[in-house]
């Protein structure tokens, strides 16, 4: 049978699956292709099973949140990132044997974008570990610093809430870039236990918001661009870690010309001289943003490494 003719199954059995009256009108007609249309519905039926693994949740609005961040520009899809986000959305992938890790994951995007398809394109990488993964698109802060953090602890609660339905125990974070410095700042500024992550993710991420070693366009979108110097030192955050800090596993490059290697750096020596168990790989080439590029000749490396410290956490 001809792949066009397995299609216009496929979409037969789906027209079927979910309008079953129409079974008469094909029953009246005698179509004689019964056993194409089981192979059919037996070919669709995993894609079935796997949609229905993925869950969108709306967490909240600027009407509705806490904090707002004034923008009234219209939220826009772009394809690879959102711009002008004024509502906080969470979708989850669940794997289907959960090996009692959960992760939320922060995009980047300079606290202006939020560039979640990266993370959407690896949820299957984590679900064949057993991990559930969360995306979160968080709203920009727009010089309004809590918006985004408000978003995090909604998705952390939420997810907290659904821990027995989703089968997980344990909760981290996972930020890229700016998402990054959300992550980290969920790792040292937590406000509760069921707040805080379990560990943390960070991928050539934003850590500090000092102007010697800072990323510019993300503190001028978190705070506007004349921020005090008591935000500076409060979301810096290689300054708020402590013995409590959960464990992290940061990935970076040395050849980063946007996110300064020196964020990762000093927030290694942070969890060090702690005592907060921590991994820093700095790979020699790559650049920015390399988590989802398969040309980038260190990512199977990383995410094996990556897959290995997730093997820690899990219960034996």
């Amino acid at each position: 049978m001809g792949w066009k003719k397995v299609v216009n199954l496929q979409l037969l059995c789906c027209t079927l699956l979910f309008q079953p009256e129409l079974f008469l009108l094909f029953r009246s007609e005698r179509i004689k292709m019964k056993k194409q249309i089981i192979i059919a519905i037996a070919s669709i039926l995993p894609l079935l099973v796997s949609a229905q693994s993925v869950v969108t949740l709306p967490l909240w609005d600027n009407a509705h949140a806490p904090s707002g961040n004034g923008v009234t520009l219209l939220q826009t899809d772009k394809g690879v990132f959102w711009e002008n986000v004024t509502s906080a959305v969470m979708t989850v992938y669940r794997p289907e044997h959960p090996n009692g890790l959960a992760v939320l994951a922060c995009p980047g995007g300079s606290y202006l974008q939020i560039w979640e398809r990266e993370f959407h394109n690896i949820a299957k990488w984590y679900n064949e570990q057993g991990i559930l993964l969360a995306v979160l698109r968080y709203r920009i802060p727009n010089g309004c610093m809590e918006v985004p953090m408000d978003d995090l602890n909604k998705a952390m609660k939420t997810l907290r809430d659904h821990q027995a339905e989703y089968g997980f125990t344990k909760l981290g974070v996972h930020g890229n870039s700016a998402g990054g410095h959300l992550a980290s700042t969920a790792a040292t500024h937590y406000t509760s236990l069921d707040l805080r992550p379990d560990f943390q993710i960070l991928f050539y991420p934003v850590i500090s918001m000092d102007s010697l070693i800072c990323h510019k366009p993300s503190r001028d979108n978190l705070f506007g661009q004349n921020p005090s110097a008591e935000d500076i030192a409060f979301y810096s955050n290689e300054r708020h870690v402590t013995k409590d800090t959960p464990p992290a596993f940061i990935a970076t490059s040395g050849t980063d010309p946007h996110v300064s290697v020196n964020n990762s750096i000093a927030y290694y020596k942070a969890l060090l001289e702690h005592g907060v168990p921590a991994c820093l790989h700095i790979y020699p080439s790559g650049g920015h943003g390399w988590f989802n590029k398969s040309d980038f000749n260190y990512r199977n490396m990383a995410l094996e490494e990556l897959k290995l410290w997730l093997q820690g956490f899990v219960k034996k």
